[in-house]
This record gives structure tokens, sequence and C-alpha cells, in this order.
């Protein structure tokens, strides 16, 4: 499975700023380079749809965080005064450009990357999912069989094992379940039962996984097994001693779990 990336571009915006304080963003270096290009604050901040008062409002608290300033009123002469930038002020606008202008670069190479990119944060995400489950399973849905009050759900996992579910008509609208959409699997260790020599054996519960054990783990009252499935997955399951002991579990011996339909809760990612 993979999450197709077509159209998928990163955006961004380059924001200064001082002690902690809000220096600035492109409307407020837009608004500096109009300065220096109109020689008037009142032209620039019309240039960029800027009001009067918040241009000079912008100015100010530039001037201020910055410690010295960027924007001087000029008085008398021919055209009866105006703003100009300092060379301080110059110096910022030059260099803010040259920052946007990598930055632009780096979000264009990023979204070259956007397949590998987008498949990783989401596979990030997934390995952030808390959840009390001990068998977690991610899967594409294959089939869908509708009823009056519940579906059954069959979910393709790694490895091409399948699992049923049986979920309401509303859980399966509520998370979009339908034929190709991404869903994962959830089924406690405690729900899964334990056995190894299944020859002529009929079970009710739908679902069965194949595998041998790795690892099995003894405590006070209970024995947790885990089974290799092939596709290089695992399932965990709780079994109590006694039965560890009647089954003969050992690592190394081919075994299977079944488990119901009804104990598995389904999910879809955020």
């Amino acid at each position: 499975m993979s999450t197709d990336p077509e159209g998928i571009q990163f955006g961004g915006s380059v924001w200064l700023t001082i002690g902690g304080e809000t220096l600035g963003g492109i409307q407020r270096i837009e608004l500096l380079a109009g300065i220096e290009e109109h020689g008037s604050i009142t032209r620039a901040a019309k240039a960029i749809g800027m009001s009067y008062k918040a241009a000079w409002d912008a100015v100010d608290t530039m001037n201020q965080l910055t410690g010295q300033p960027l924007v001087l009123r000029t008085t008398g002469g021919k055209g009866g005064g105006g703003t100009r930038l300092t060379e301080r002020g110059r110096r910022l606008v030059d260099n803010f450009k040259l920052i946007e202008r990598e930055h632009r670069r780096f979000l264009a190479e990023l979204s070259q990357q956007a397949d590998g990119i987008t498949e990783d944060y989401l596979l990030l995400r997934r390995l952030s999912m808390k959840t009390s489950a001990r068998n977690q399973f991610l899967g594409e849905v294959s089939q869908i069989k509708t009823g009056a009050v519940n579906d059954e759900i069959e979910l393709e996992v790694a490895g091409g094992h399948k699992l049923v579910a049986v979920v309401t008509r509303e859980s399966t609208e509520n998370l979009g379940l339908k034929v190709g959409a991404e869903a994962f699997a959830l089924i406690k260790a405690s729900s899964i039962i334990v056995i190894t020599d299944d020859e002529g054996a009929r079970f009710s519960a739908r679902n069965r996984l194949a595998g041998v054990i790795s690892r099995i783990q003894n405590g006070a009252v209970n024995t947790e097994v885990v089974l290799d499935l092939p596709g290089g997955f695992t399932v965990a399951a709780i079994v109590t001693n006694e039965s560890s002991t009647a089954l003969e579990l050992a690592v190394g011996k081919e075994a299977s779990v079944i488990f119901k339909a009804s104990s598995v809760i389904l999910g879809t990612p955020a």
C-alpha cells in the first residue's frame, strides 16, 4: 500500500522574531521595500493593501524591536518631506529577500520528495498512536458485506493475511470504510486463542492466523505467547499458565491463533 502523492506541494512563510516578539513577515518587508521605492509610507501602504495607520504601527513596532530605526521621517525639501529607509532597514529587506528565496527553494526540493515524506509522515502518525490493544494491523478494506444492523468488513493486511471484523452500519459510515480504504485492526491479546493441533476441528471464530512461536513470557498466572507470521509480522496472545503447559508451547513450535470477528476493533488513520 502507498499513498498517492500526486499534486502534493509544501508551502510556508518566513517570519522574523526578536526576543520572542514578532518582527514581521513578508507583508512588513514588502512595506519597507515599498517605502524605499516610493519614498512615501502612504504610497507604500496603498501598494500592499495596508491602511496608513496599520503601516505606521508596523513601522513603529519594527523600529522598537530592532532597537534602531529602520524607517525615518524626512521633512522639508521640494516634495514636502516623506519617509525613507535607513541603511539598517535596507539591509534587513535585502537579507529577508535572500532568506525567503532560499526558503522557497527548500520547499521546492521538499515537494519533489513528497512521495517518501508523505508516506513516512503517515507512518510516524501511526506509530505515535496509543492503544491498550497488543495487536495492531494496518491494511486495506478488501470486502464489505452489509447487513441490516451490522456490517462484515474484510481487511487485507501485509503478508496476504485477511482479517474479518463485525461493526455496526453506523461505524462503517462514520469511519468512511469502503473497498480500497486504508484501515487498521486492533485485537487485544486476551481475545486470542492459541491452538497447536486443530486437525479435523471446527471453530466458530472467523479469524485464524498460522505461524511459529518466537517468544514466550511466563507470568504468575498467565503466559504471553508471540507468534511470527509470514510477511515479517507478529501476533501476541495471553493464555493461562495451565493452558501453556497443556499445549506444550515452546519457541520454534508451529501454532495458530483464532479470534472472533467481534473481537476486532477497526479504525482509520486521522
